[in-house]
Formats: C-alpha cells, sequence, structure tokens
C-alpha cells in the first residue's frame, strides 16, 4: 500500500521500517515529528478570566439603560392613554386664530390631557390638526387619538340627533335640547326664543316677545344639530319647518277653510294636540272647539288649565286660578297655543269633523228644530277613547260613567 504522504524517510528509516514490518507494526507518518511542518501544530494559549467588576459594571449599566428607556416609555404611554375610564363629555369651543400650542395649554387646564406637551408631540407626529372655530364634544383624559380627531372634525360635520315630541311646549323643547346637546343650554334658548329675533309668518299680529312669542310656532319633528349651531340657529329652523308644515297643511288659507287667522288655528291645533289621545278624536275635538266658540261657550278645556301652572295641582284647584288659559273662566280662546302642535293636529284644526247625522244615536233625544251638533266630550276609556254628547245630559251620563270606570280623579 502506498503512503499518503509521500516519503518522509530519514537516517535509518528503512531499517525501522523493516523491523517494524516484522514485528506487525504500520509506519505511521505521524511517528516522525521531525517530518511534521511547524504550520500543521497548534499552539495552546491559556487566558485569564474576565474581571467581575468590569463585568457586573457593564450588566448594570445596560440594566440601567434599559430601565430608562422602559420608564420612559411607560410614562408616555400614561399620558398618551391615561388609565381608567374616559368621564362625560364636556364641551370645549374653538377660536378663530387659535394653534396647536393655546389649544393643548387650554385641554391641559380643562383636565382633558394630562400633558399639553406630549399632545403636542403626538400631534405633531400624526398629521396635525387643521383647527376650525365652532363647538366640540370632547372626553375627558380619553386616548390622544381620539380626542385629536374629535377636533379634527369640523363641528358642521358633526351631528346629534334631537327629536321633539308633538304637544312640547317651549321650555320642554329648551330642555330636551340642553339634555341632548349640554353646550345649547335651556336659559339661552329661551332667552333667544322670547326676544323676537325670530318671528314666524304664522305668528301673532303684534309679534309680541316674551316667553310665550314663539309658542305654538316650532315644529315638533327629529332634528340634526350640527356643532357650530346655536340656539337661534335651531330656533330658526323650528319655525321654518312649522311654516312649510303649515303651507303644505292648507295653514296660509285658514280664513277660507274655517274663517280663523293662522296663528288662531295653531292655538286651537295646540288644544287638540294636548287633548287627543287617538287620531280619530282630533277632528271631532275640533269640532267641539269650533261649536262652542260659535255659540260663545266656554270652551272648559282641562289642558289650557295646567299650561304654565305647577304639575301637581288638580283640575278643581286649577279652576280657581285666574289667568288668560282658564278656559273655565274666560270665553274665546286661550291667549297663545298651549303647545307646539304636530302635522296631524293642525291637519284637524283646520279640517274638523262634521257634526253628526240625525240617525247618530246621540241626537236621537234632540228636538226636530234642534241642531244636532257635537258640543261635549269626556275620557271614555283607557287608551284614551272619548265619549262625545249633543246635550249636558248626555255628557253628565257620560261623565259618570267615566268616573265609575276609574278614567276621573
Amino acid at each position: 500500500m502506498s503512503d499518503p504522504f509521500g516519503p518522509l524517510r530519514g537516517i535509518g528509516d528503512e531499517e525501522a521500517q523493516r523491523a517494524g514490518e516484522a514485528d506487525g507494526w504500520v509506519a505511521d507518518p505521524w511517528d516522525h515529528l521531525d517530518a511534521v511542518a511547524a504550520d500543521d501544530l497548534v499552539e495552546h494559549r491559556h487566558f485569564s478570566p474576565p474581571n467581575k467588576r468590569v463585568v457586573r459594571g457593564v450588566l448594570g449599566a445596560v440594566f440601567a439603560v434599559v430601565v430608562a428607556v422602559a420608564s420612559v416609555g411607560w410614562w408616555y404611554l400614561r399620558q398618551v392613554n391615561p388609565p381608567g375610564e374616559a368621564t362625560t363629555a364636556v364641551n370645549f369651543t374653538i377660536i378663530e386664530g387659535e394653534t396647536l400650542d393655546t389649544v393643548s395649554r387650554r385641554l391641559e387646564v380643562l383636565g382633558v390631557i394630562t400633558s399639553a406637551r406630549v399632545f403636542r408631540w403626538y400631534v405633531g407626529r400624526n398629521g396635525g390638526i387643521d383647527f376650525v372655530p365652532g363647538y366640540y364634544q370632547v372626553m375627558p383624559r380619553d386616548h390622544m387619538g381620539d380626542i385629536m380627531g374629535v377636533l379634527n372634525t369640523p363641528p358642521a360635520q358633526t351631528f346629534d340627533n334631537v327629536t321633539f315630541p308633538e304637544g312640547y311646549t317651549v321650555e320642554q323643547v329648551a330642555s330636551r335640547l340642553a339634555e341632548k346637546v349640554p353646550r345649547l343650554d335651556a336659559a339661552t334658548f329661551l332667552r333667544q326664543a322670547a326676544a323676537g329675533v325670530v318671528t314666524s309668518d304664522f305668528g301673532p299680529p303684534d309679534s309680541s316677545t316674551g316667553p310665550t312669542a314663539l309658542e305654538g310656532l316650532l315644529f315638533p319633528d327629529t332634528y340634526q344639530i350640527s356643532g357650530d349651531d346655536s340656539a337661534t340657529r335651531v330656533i330658526d329652523r323650528m319655525v321654518s319647518l312649522m311654516e312649510r308644515v303649515g303651507r303644505q297643511e292648507g295653514l296660509d288659507k285658514s280664513r277660507d277653510k274655517v274663517d280663523y287667522s293662522p296663528y288662531e288655528v295653531l292655538v286651537v291645533a295646540s288644544m287638540i294636540e294636548r287633548e287627543a289621545k287617538v287620531p280619530e278624536d282630533r277632528a271631532k275635538i275640533a269640532r267641539v272647539i269650533y261649536n262652542r266658540l260659535r255659540r260663545d261657550m266656554l270652551l272648559q278645556i282641562d289642558a289650557t288649565l295646567r299650561y304654565g301652572q305647577p304639575d301637581d295641582l288638580s283640575i278643581a284647584e286649577l279652576a280657581q286660578i285666574d289667568s288668560p288659559y282658564n278656559t273655565y273662566t274666560r270665553k274665546g280662546l286661550p291667549a297663545t297655543p298651549i303647545a307646539n302642535p304636530g302635522r296631524a293636529s293642525i291637519r284637524a284644526a283646520l279640517n274638523p269633523a262634521p257634526n253628526p247625522p240625525l240617525s247618530d244615536p246621540i241626537c236621537k233625544d234632540l228636538k226636530k228644530t234642534q241642531p244636532c251638533e257635537y258640543t261635549y266630550y269626556v275620557i271614555a276609556d283607557k287608551q284614551g277613547g272619548h265619549a262625545f254628547a249633543a246635550t249636558l245630559a248626555q255628557h253628565e251620563a257620560n261623565v259618570e260613567a267615566a268616573r265609575a270606570a276609574g278614567l276621573l280623579g
């Protein structure tokens, strides 16, 4: 077998090989140290262990840096997103010419954010804010991203849907608005409604001012109140919608329809709104009112007694109060509408039901020369339906039946 390393023989190699072969020994090139090149030898060096103080120092420094970075990050996150739940929204007004610096400082003073400086840093790295003057609602201690989103939405693009039911008075409208849109407080709304700044085409002839100036002239509906709406703008929209609906129903032609002015028809419609509980009674109640007015009778409508009076008084007590709304003591229509009527009541006031035909049971006790007309009504069932009568005797019988059924106090 040939030697892969080539001939590595020195002096006496042949003899040693022969002797080895005779003994069964196989020669190996590494048996001859003088034949190994110096480059093939590995030098084994001894390393000293690192200084423990140095290691501890380095590790301590690294740990301190990590802790410092983590602390700063934790502090920053608590500024951006404060712990705890966001509280009730507060009103915030952006004034013309305001900057991020002035806005952030005011937000910090109000407690909306915890750090004006962090807020400015956050806003600057998240696209900035284009401030538009107007009203905003922000949540204190909310995430800065949410606050930034609110302030970046122009007030004209933010809305609150507010529903004003049929039969609400101006005071109730003011309270509902303040409840749903707190920045539009009730006192300001009432003050603007009484100031005569907004008037109606269907208002009283003298365009009066005062607390009842717009009573009955605000159309009840659901309105979208934008972030830049003022109390005056809301009032103007409600008056304008009443004018539009009124014209659609023919209120501008009321003289031809029922021989009363548009304002007087709204007074009638407001009484219908507060008295009628079921739709089919509206037109009949309208006819009762017109019949009694024509006969120069007292209207004696309970709902008028309650207007502007405490809720805890009984009808008997209210009837003793001398006021322009006491239709138990004063003939004719009350001084103003007693509520803001809806479309159905306006329609009924303009289109009262015809009087009953002679074949109607309520006409049977009348003399042939006596006209049969709806003249009285009283509640008749738990759903709020009314019983109508042509004579006082019929009405008194209906009242007794209502009292027996527990429908009257």
